[in-house]
């Protein structure tokens, strides 16, 4: 049975016409009690609101739950005509900290914009609900007597609150009369691009973050130095910069617009590998075998100087991105992907045995180099990650704790099950290459994944190939981020990706949302997904 305050308004007919009305209580507070001299739709101590129209005696059936991507994980349904914005319809605030997402809201759905009032009928009203919640980005979203109540304990669940009402009403849609409840399963829900590789124009980004946040994704991330291209400039080392590139001034418009859509840009410089640019401006920094052959994007880090220019680069870079994550890369280090490093990099080999006594490895020494890393980030207060090869099995030095371990492949030398990394108390986020893996080109077996494929067999289980990890696991693996890759660069103009990208990031989305399985089939999910999005 559904408790009290869920029930809907009731109207009792007595003879002779007359109707007594009885006590509206809304989900997070507050109680709206009317009378028949204070009729139904105007808001108690409102002298603004127009007289309400003479109430239809239409007997409504019941209602439907919301179809929304993602869908909305429950509904108590209402007899009632539902909401769609009208003429003089208006979005209201019940504290001024909403009034981002209320004007944003008012003009997505043509609403006049109010601030803080009270609601009237037809009204939208945003309202935090000062309570504390288990989950922050939770919401309800009431749909009674004409008017819809969007309500939180913060402001980034109203936000997801009004993602869900604007999905209901588009192309002339109805909301559903009746409450909604909803959370996501999963905390971290992210898309990453790799800007390193190819440039892609600040007007695209902002495009995809308008996308990520009508879907409720949380996290963009951002991997803007590789072998092929450094993307942002810099004031600490302008010299490795690409001559294609966003200025600052472009991210920090990325980044408030992100901010304005409750996501958190989350910057990756990788290292020890990947690092090319880099070297191009540094040839001196760049990894050599015992033979003198180069090391394709590897720095040397035996030399003092390689670390320096990191870490100057990560300082510089984490006033331009305020958000709590930062990515360390630290994946596919040439040095650890032969057969006997020690033996093939012996500079490195003595360098970790220097510094971390007999016995010490080439992975002692880097593992050493990544949390060195993250020990400059954790200066600026950031949670990090690093990709799962960066992570080595039976290293006298252990990578720091608060790592979180980005799980993407198993191809690697020496590679571990997921279990490995859980089973040690190590936090993972899901970024399985077989089914999240956008790589331009295809090179190296990967192909296109599909939102079909995503939608039907993956969930957050599902780290390495096919197989899920133990359900025990579950709390452990934080989310899933889709990640485009653009190893080939030209093979894809900004719109094929768009394109191609699209059902991916709402079949990800729904999966990220909610644990069940699906209510609609794929088709019935496409079609959705035309109409809402």
């Amino acid at each position: 049975m559904a408790p009290k305050w869920l029930l809907p308004f009731v109207g009792v007919a007595l003879a002779g016409g007359a109707v007594v009305f009885g006590v509206t209580v809304w989900p997070g507070g507050g109680t709206g009690e009317t009378t028949a001299s204070q009729p139904t739709g105007v808001g108690a101590g409102s002298s603004d609101c127009p007289s309400p129209s003479a109430s239809s005696s239409r007997s409504y059936p019941m209602s439907q739950k919301p179809r929304t991507i993602p869908a909305v994980r429950e509904h108590t349904p209402a007899r009632g005509p539902g909401w769609r914005p009208s003429d003089g319809a208006r979005l209201v605030i019940g504290d001024k900290k909403l009034a981002d997402e209320g004007k944003l809201t008012a003009r997505e759905l043509g609403l006049t914009y109010a601030g803080e009032a009270e609601p009237c009928d037809g009204d939208v009203q945003l309202a935090l609900t000062g309570k504390n919640q288990p989950n922050s980005e939770a919401y309800t979203l009431t749909v009674r007597n004409g008017r819809v109540r969007i309500s939180a304990a913060t402001d980034t669940g109203v936000f997801y609150g009004t993602r869900t009402l604007k999905q209901e009403v588009r192309d002339g849609g109805t909301a559903s009369e009746g409450v909604v409840r909803d959370e996501p399963a999963k905390p971290q829900r992210g898309f990453m691009l790799d800007i390193a590789r190819k440039h892609f124009t600040a007007g695209w980004i902002e495009d995809r973050i308008r996308e990520l946040g009508d879907l409720k994704y949380n996290q963009l991330g951002l991997h803007f130095s590789d072998d092929q291209g450094f993307r942002i400039e810099s004031d600490t080392h302008p010299q490795v910069v690409s001559k294609q590139h966003l200025t600052k001034a472009q991210v920090r418009r990325i980044v408030d617009l992100a901010a304005s859509r409750h996501i958190k840009v989350v910057p990756e410089i990788d290292s020890p590998g990947h690092l090319g640019a880099v070297i191009a401006a540094y040839p001196d920094l760049q990894l050599r075998n015992a033979s003198g052959v180069a090391a394709s994007g590897a720095v040397d880090i035996s030399k003092p100087k390689a670390a320096k220019i990191v870490d100057d680069l990560l300082n510089e870079y984490a006033d331009l991105f305020p958000g709590p994550y930062w990515h360390l890369g630290a994946d596919e280090y040439r040095a650890l992907m032969v057969s006997d490093p020690e033996t093939s990099y012996p500079q490195l080999a003595a360098a970790a045995r220097a510094r971390y006594g007999a016995g010490a490895t080439v992975a002692d020494l880097a593992t050493g180099w990544m949390d060195d890393r993250a020990a400059t980030i954790r200066k600026h207060d950031r949670t990090m990650r690093a990709w799962n090869d960066g992570f080595f099995r039976d290293t006298k030095v252990q990578p720091s704790r608060d790592i979180q371990v980005a799980y993407w492949t198993g191809k690697e030398i020496g590679a571990r099950q997921p279990d490995e990394y859980l089973s040690a108390g190590r936090r993972v986020v899901n970024y399985n290459d077989e089914f999240l893996y956008y790589v331009l080109g295809e090179p190296n077996d990967f192909v296109y994944p599909t939102g079909e494929r995503i939608y039907e067999q993956w969930t957050p289980l599902v780290l390495r190939g096919t197989t899920p990890v133990a359900e025990q696991y579950d709390d452990q693996i934080l989310g899933g981020s889709f990640a485009v890759w653009c190893d080939l660069s030209n093979s894809q103009t900004e719109a094929q990706v768009a394109q191609g990208v699209r059902m991916p990031l709402r079949a990800l989305s729904q999966k990220l949302w909610d644990p069940g399985k699906p209510a609609l089939s794929w088709a019935e999910f496409q079609k959705l997904a035309d109409r809402v999005s």
